[in-house]
Protein backbone atom coordinates (compact mmCIF):
# COMPACT_ATOMS: atom_id res chain seq x y z
CA UNK A 1 0.00 0.00 0.00
CA UNK A 2 2.89 2.50 -0.39
CA UNK A 3 1.35 3.93 -3.33
CA UNK A 4 -1.73 4.75 -1.77
CA UNK A 5 -1.56 8.46 -1.58
CA UNK A 6 -0.39 9.08 -5.15
CA UNK A 7 -3.26 6.75 -6.02
CA UNK A 8 -5.91 9.19 -4.11
CA UNK A 9 -3.94 12.31 -5.41
CA UNK A 10 -4.00 11.19 -8.79
CA UNK A 11 -7.74 10.61 -9.09
CA UNK A 12 -8.15 13.91 -7.11
CA UNK A 13 -5.88 15.55 -10.16
CA UNK A 14 -8.46 13.41 -12.64
CA UNK A 15 -11.97 14.31 -11.27
CA UNK A 16 -11.55 18.19 -10.77
CA UNK A 17 -10.73 18.32 -14.54
CA UNK A 18 -14.32 19.23 -14.85
CA UNK A 19 -13.55 22.18 -13.13
CA UNK A 20 -11.24 23.36 -15.58
CA UNK A 21 -14.35 22.30 -17.90
CA UNK A 22 -17.15 24.37 -16.45
CA UNK A 23 -14.38 27.37 -16.56
CA UNK A 24 -13.76 26.98 -20.38
CA UNK A 25 -17.63 27.02 -20.64
CA UNK A 26 -18.15 30.17 -18.53
CA UNK A 27 -14.98 32.56 -19.04
CA UNK A 28 -14.43 32.02 -22.73
CA UNK A 29 -16.61 33.42 -25.00
CA UNK A 30 -15.99 30.64 -27.77
CA UNK A 31 -15.17 27.14 -27.02
CA UNK A 32 -12.66 25.37 -29.31
CA UNK A 33 -14.11 22.33 -30.38
CA UNK A 34 -11.38 21.26 -32.27
CA UNK A 35 -9.12 20.96 -29.07
CA UNK A 36 -12.11 19.14 -27.53
CA UNK A 37 -12.22 16.72 -30.25
CA UNK A 38 -8.73 16.20 -30.15
CA UNK A 39 -8.63 15.74 -26.48
CA UNK A 40 -11.50 13.70 -25.58
CA UNK A 41 -10.06 11.59 -28.82
CA UNK A 42 -6.42 11.60 -27.17
CA UNK A 43 -8.12 10.30 -23.77
CA UNK A 44 -9.78 7.65 -25.02
CA UNK A 45 -6.75 6.08 -27.22
CA UNK A 46 -4.86 5.96 -23.97
CA UNK A 47 -7.44 3.96 -22.22
CA UNK A 48 -8.28 1.74 -24.93
CA UNK A 49 -4.44 1.24 -25.49
CA UNK A 50 -3.34 0.74 -21.82
CA UNK A 51 -6.65 -1.40 -20.74
CA UNK A 52 -6.19 -3.90 -23.43
CA UNK A 53 -2.02 -4.19 -23.75
CA UNK A 54 -1.74 -3.73 -19.79
CA UNK A 55 -4.49 -3.81 -17.20
CA UNK A 56 -6.56 -6.68 -18.72
CA UNK A 57 -3.49 -8.57 -19.23
CA UNK A 58 -2.07 -8.24 -15.44
CA UNK A 59 -5.62 -9.65 -15.00
CA UNK A 60 -5.05 -12.37 -16.48
CA UNK A 61 -1.83 -12.88 -14.94
CA UNK A 62 -3.35 -12.72 -11.39
CA UNK A 63 -6.42 -14.64 -11.97
CA UNK A 64 -4.13 -17.44 -14.33
CA UNK A 65 -1.24 -17.67 -11.00
CA UNK A 66 -4.20 -18.13 -8.75
CA UNK A 67 -6.40 -20.55 -10.48
CA UNK A 68 -4.38 -21.99 -13.47
CA UNK A 69 -4.33 -21.26 -16.89
CA UNK A 70 -8.13 -22.17 -17.95
CA UNK A 71 -9.97 -20.96 -15.16
CA UNK A 72 -7.73 -18.08 -14.87
CA UNK A 73 -8.62 -16.72 -18.57
CA UNK A 74 -12.35 -17.43 -18.12
CA UNK A 75 -12.80 -15.52 -14.98
CA UNK A 76 -10.48 -12.55 -16.59
CA UNK A 77 -13.01 -12.35 -19.25
CA UNK A 78 -15.82 -12.46 -16.91
CA UNK A 79 -14.88 -9.88 -14.81
CA UNK A 80 -13.89 -7.78 -17.97
CA UNK A 81 -17.30 -7.74 -19.53
CA UNK A 82 -18.77 -7.41 -15.92
CA UNK A 83 -17.27 -3.91 -15.86
CA UNK A 84 -18.90 -3.36 -19.05
CA UNK A 85 -22.05 -4.47 -17.90
CA UNK A 86 -21.84 -2.60 -14.88
CA UNK A 87 -20.93 0.89 -16.29
CA UNK A 88 -23.54 0.14 -19.11
CA UNK A 89 -26.33 -0.23 -16.39
CA UNK A 90 -25.06 3.08 -15.06
CA UNK A 91 -25.57 4.92 -18.19
CA UNK A 92 -29.15 3.50 -18.97
CA UNK A 93 -30.40 3.88 -15.32
CA UNK A 94 -29.93 7.52 -15.57
CA UNK A 95 -31.63 9.32 -18.06
CA UNK A 96 -29.92 11.04 -21.01
CA UNK A 97 -31.19 14.76 -19.91
CA UNK A 98 -29.16 14.45 -16.51
CA UNK A 99 -26.45 12.44 -18.31
CA UNK A 100 -22.63 14.30 -18.37
CA UNK A 101 -21.90 12.49 -21.14
CA UNK A 102 -24.31 14.16 -23.50
CA UNK A 103 -22.94 16.52 -26.15
CA UNK A 104 -24.46 20.03 -26.75
CA UNK A 105 -24.57 22.08 -29.35
CA UNK A 106 -22.52 25.18 -29.55
CA UNK A 107 -25.81 27.41 -29.94
CA UNK A 108 -26.21 26.35 -25.93
CA UNK A 109 -22.79 26.44 -25.78
CA UNK A 110 -22.01 30.21 -26.30
CA UNK A 111 -24.16 32.24 -24.01
CA UNK A 112 -22.62 30.79 -20.97
CA UNK A 113 -19.35 32.99 -21.53
CA UNK A 114 -21.19 35.36 -23.89
CA UNK A 115 -23.88 37.23 -21.36
CA UNK A 116 -25.04 39.56 -24.76
CA UNK A 117 -25.44 36.39 -26.59
CA UNK A 118 -28.99 35.50 -27.28
CA UNK A 119 -30.65 32.20 -25.75
CA UNK A 120 -31.47 28.93 -27.79
CA UNK A 121 -35.46 28.76 -28.94
CA UNK A 122 -35.87 25.83 -26.36
CA UNK A 123 -39.49 25.69 -27.48
CA UNK A 124 -38.80 25.18 -31.24
CA UNK A 125 -36.04 22.25 -30.21
CA UNK A 126 -39.30 21.39 -27.93
CA UNK A 127 -41.89 21.11 -30.73
CA UNK A 128 -39.24 20.08 -33.35
CA UNK A 129 -36.58 18.03 -32.15
CA UNK A 130 -35.72 16.55 -35.12
CA UNK A 131 -35.33 19.97 -37.02
CA UNK A 132 -32.85 20.86 -33.82
CA UNK A 133 -29.55 21.32 -34.41
CA UNK A 134 -26.86 18.13 -33.52
CA UNK A 135 -26.80 17.97 -29.61
CA UNK A 136 -29.77 20.93 -29.41
CA UNK A 137 -31.50 19.74 -26.04
CA UNK A 138 -34.78 20.92 -24.66
CA UNK A 139 -33.67 23.09 -20.99
CA UNK A 140 -36.85 24.46 -20.56
CA UNK A 141 -37.68 23.66 -16.27
CA UNK A 142 -40.45 24.86 -14.13
CA UNK A 143 -39.22 27.03 -11.03
CA UNK A 144 -40.48 24.88 -8.70
CA UNK A 145 -38.11 22.25 -10.19
CA UNK A 146 -34.51 23.83 -10.30
CA UNK A 147 -33.51 22.76 -7.10
CA UNK A 148 -34.49 19.17 -7.57
CA UNK A 149 -33.02 19.23 -10.85
CA UNK A 150 -29.80 20.27 -9.65
CA UNK A 151 -29.71 17.88 -7.27
CA UNK A 152 -30.45 14.87 -9.26
CA UNK A 153 -28.15 16.12 -11.87
CA UNK A 154 -25.40 15.96 -9.15
CA UNK A 155 -26.37 12.96 -8.28
CA UNK A 156 -26.28 11.90 -11.76
CA UNK A 157 -22.94 13.29 -12.27
CA UNK A 158 -21.22 11.46 -9.43
CA UNK A 159 -22.83 8.09 -10.42
CA UNK A 160 -21.16 8.40 -13.90
CA UNK A 161 -17.45 9.38 -12.68
CA UNK A 162 -17.66 6.70 -9.73
CA UNK A 163 -16.02 4.01 -11.48
CA UNK A 164 -13.67 6.32 -13.38
CA UNK A 165 -12.22 7.08 -9.87
CA UNK A 166 -12.49 3.67 -9.17
CA UNK A 167 -10.07 2.98 -12.06
CA UNK A 168 -7.39 5.21 -11.90
CA UNK A 169 -6.87 4.70 -8.03
CA UNK A 170 -6.52 0.65 -9.15
CA UNK A 171 -4.17 1.19 -11.78
CA UNK A 172 -2.41 4.03 -10.12
CA UNK A 173 -2.12 1.79 -6.37
CA UNK A 174 -0.79 -1.06 -8.58
CA UNK A 175 1.45 1.14 -10.77
CA UNK A 176 1.98 4.75 -10.32
CA UNK A 177 3.34 5.73 -13.92
CA UNK A 178 0.45 3.65 -15.82
CA UNK A 179 -2.08 5.41 -12.98
CA UNK A 180 -0.69 8.93 -14.18
CA UNK A 181 -1.43 8.20 -17.61
CA UNK A 182 -4.85 6.98 -17.12
CA UNK A 183 -5.03 9.80 -14.40
CA UNK A 184 -4.16 12.49 -17.45
CA UNK A 185 -6.84 10.41 -20.08
CA UNK A 186 -9.24 10.87 -17.32
CA UNK A 187 -8.80 14.45 -17.00
CA UNK A 188 -8.63 15.13 -20.70
CA UNK A 189 -11.94 13.32 -20.71
CA UNK A 190 -13.21 15.35 -17.61
CA UNK A 191 -13.05 18.72 -19.09
CA UNK A 192 -15.83 18.80 -21.97
CA UNK A 193 -17.70 16.54 -19.36
CA UNK A 194 -17.36 19.85 -17.31
CA UNK A 195 -18.77 21.75 -20.09
CA UNK A 196 -21.13 19.72 -20.46
CA UNK A 197 -22.45 19.38 -16.74
CA UNK A 198 -22.80 23.18 -16.40
CA UNK A 199 -24.98 23.58 -19.67
CA UNK A 200 -27.88 22.19 -18.65
CA UNK A 201 -27.67 23.29 -14.56
CA UNK A 202 -27.33 26.88 -16.28
CA UNK A 203 -30.13 26.62 -18.32
CA UNK A 204 -31.99 25.19 -15.22
CA UNK A 205 -31.30 27.95 -12.32
CA UNK A 206 -29.73 31.00 -14.53
CA UNK A 207 -26.95 30.85 -12.31
CA UNK A 208 -23.79 30.49 -13.33
CA UNK A 209 -21.81 30.41 -10.03
CA UNK A 210 -23.96 27.33 -9.42
CA UNK A 211 -23.66 25.76 -12.29
CA UNK A 212 -19.54 26.57 -11.79
CA UNK A 213 -19.68 24.68 -8.59
CA UNK A 214 -21.83 22.07 -9.50
CA UNK A 215 -19.75 21.04 -12.26
CA UNK A 216 -16.40 21.54 -10.05
CA UNK A 217 -17.89 19.37 -7.25
CA UNK A 218 -19.24 16.73 -9.28
CA UNK A 219 -15.56 15.64 -9.98
CA UNK A 220 -15.43 15.16 -6.66
CA UNK A 221 -17.32 11.76 -6.60
CA UNK A 222 -13.83 10.28 -8.72
CA UNK A 223 -11.87 10.89 -5.15
CA UNK A 224 -14.43 9.73 -3.47
CA UNK A 225 -14.19 6.40 -5.62
CA UNK A 226 -10.93 5.71 -4.78
CA UNK A 227 -11.63 6.09 -1.12
CA UNK A 228 -13.91 3.37 -1.21
CA UNK A 229 -12.35 1.43 -3.14
CA UNK A 230 -9.30 1.17 -0.83
CA UNK A 231 -12.07 1.21 2.31
CA UNK A 232 -13.58 -2.31 0.17
CA UNK A 233 -10.17 -3.78 -0.42
CA UNK A 234 -9.30 -3.31 3.37
CA UNK A 235 -11.45 -5.80 4.21
CA UNK A 236 -10.00 -8.46 1.60
CA UNK A 237 -6.25 -7.59 2.32
CA UNK A 238 -4.50 -10.91 3.33
CA UNK A 239 -2.65 -11.70 6.91
CA UNK A 240 0.58 -10.23 4.96
CA UNK A 241 -1.20 -7.21 4.35
CA UNK A 242 -1.35 -7.42 0.38
CA UNK A 243 -4.36 -7.70 -1.83
CA UNK A 244 -5.21 -11.34 -2.80
CA UNK A 245 -3.81 -12.27 -6.30
CA UNK A 246 -7.72 -13.38 -7.62
CA UNK A 247 -9.03 -10.15 -5.97
CA UNK A 248 -6.82 -8.13 -7.74
CA UNK A 249 -7.26 -10.13 -10.89
CA UNK A 250 -10.53 -9.80 -10.86
CA UNK A 251 -10.84 -5.96 -10.43
CA UNK A 252 -8.18 -5.58 -13.05
CA UNK A 253 -10.62 -7.06 -15.59
CA UNK A 254 -13.60 -4.95 -14.37
CA UNK A 255 -11.36 -1.80 -14.68
CA UNK A 256 -10.32 -2.97 -18.23
CA UNK A 257 -13.89 -2.84 -19.28
CA UNK A 258 -15.26 -0.19 -17.60
CA UNK A 259 -12.22 1.74 -19.36
CA UNK A 260 -13.42 0.28 -22.47
CA UNK A 261 -17.10 1.11 -22.51
CA UNK A 262 -16.33 4.89 -21.64
CA UNK A 263 -14.01 5.21 -24.41
CA UNK A 264 -16.36 3.52 -26.99
CA UNK A 265 -19.46 5.06 -25.96
CA UNK A 266 -18.66 8.05 -24.70
CA UNK A 267 -15.52 9.93 -25.12
CA UNK A 268 -15.58 8.87 -29.51
CA UNK A 269 -18.84 9.71 -30.36
CA UNK A 270 -18.50 12.45 -27.94
CA UNK A 271 -14.66 13.13 -29.75
CA UNK A 272 -16.70 12.65 -33.24
CA UNK A 273 -19.06 15.31 -32.35
CA UNK A 274 -16.66 17.99 -31.88
CA UNK A 275 -14.37 16.93 -34.54
CA UNK A 276 -13.72 18.99 -38.05
CA UNK A 277 -12.27 16.22 -40.67
CA UNK A 278 -10.09 13.52 -38.88
CA UNK A 279 -9.27 15.15 -35.43
CA UNK A 280 -10.83 12.49 -33.63
CA UNK A 281 -8.69 9.65 -35.32
CA UNK A 282 -5.43 12.02 -35.15
CA UNK A 283 -6.09 12.46 -31.13
CA UNK A 284 -7.22 8.51 -30.99
CA UNK A 285 -3.97 7.31 -32.96
CA UNK A 286 -1.89 9.90 -30.74
CA UNK A 287 -2.96 8.83 -27.37
CA UNK A 288 -2.48 5.37 -28.56
CA UNK A 289 0.85 5.98 -29.28
CA UNK A 290 1.99 8.29 -26.22
CA UNK A 291 0.51 5.13 -24.22
CA UNK A 292 2.84 2.82 -26.16
CA UNK A 293 5.56 5.05 -25.64
CA UNK A 294 5.52 5.35 -22.13
CA UNK A 295 4.94 1.40 -21.30
CA UNK A 296 7.72 0.64 -23.72
CA UNK A 297 10.23 3.43 -21.66
CA UNK A 298 9.31 1.56 -18.40
CA UNK A 299 10.08 -1.57 -19.45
Amino acid sequence: MGNLWIAIGLTFFAGMATSVGSAIAFFTKRTNHRFLSVATGFSAGVMLYVSFVEIFVKGTDSLVAAYGDYWGHWINAASFFAGMLLIGLIDNIIPSAENPHETHSEEEMIPLGDRSAPLPDFDAIAAHPEQAAPGAHDHRVAEAKLLRMGLFTALAIAIHNFPEGLATFLAALDDPSVGVAIAIAIALHNIPEGISVSVPIFYATGDRRRAFLYSALSGLAEPAGAVIAYAGLRLFLSDSGGIPPQLMGVLFGGVAGIMVYISLDELLPASRAYSKGHDSLLGLVAGMVMMALSLLLMK
